[in-house]
């Protein structure tokens, strides 16, 4: 990997990372609120997404892409990460035995492979 390729996989991270901080602290803070747990998490979850999304494409991936190109391809990805991570949580434990920590580890490693792999190779490549 290149030294370009190894400072946009640390700032993937860190996008990563923050997203699922503010995740956390929205989900949290609605709730505590007052919110149902459903719409406290529906709304903290939209607006971690909208966050991720900004970083990603303006810092992590440096993107001029117009957002009617990338935002609609993040989208996917990030609902193909979901499904990728319950199937690979399903697999982890049903085939090997793997437990709860190791699930998530080795989750948490493919879905953000996954999305690191083709955001920068589909969703905020440069057009040729």
């Amino acid at each position: 990997m290149t030294i370009a390729g190894s400072r946009r996989l640390v700032r993937f991270v860190i996008v990563g990372a923050g997203a699922a901080g503010l995740l956390f602290a929205l989900s949290y803070f609605f709730v505590r609120l007052g919110w149902p747990p459903f719409i406290a998490s529906m709304v903290a979850y939209a607006i971690s997404f909208a966050a991720a999304y900004t970083a990603q494409r303006n810092w992590t991936f440096q993107s001029g892409q117009d957002h009617r190109r990338t935002l609609p391809r993040y989208f996917v990805l990030q609902a193909g990460c979901a499904i990728t991570s319950g199937v690979t949580a399903h697999l982890t434990v049903s085939l090997f035995g793997a437990s709860p920590f190791v699930m998530a580890v080795v989750t948490t490693i493919i879905a953000s492979a996954v999305s690191f792999v083709l955001s920068s190779q589909w969703v905020f490549a440069a057009r040729p």
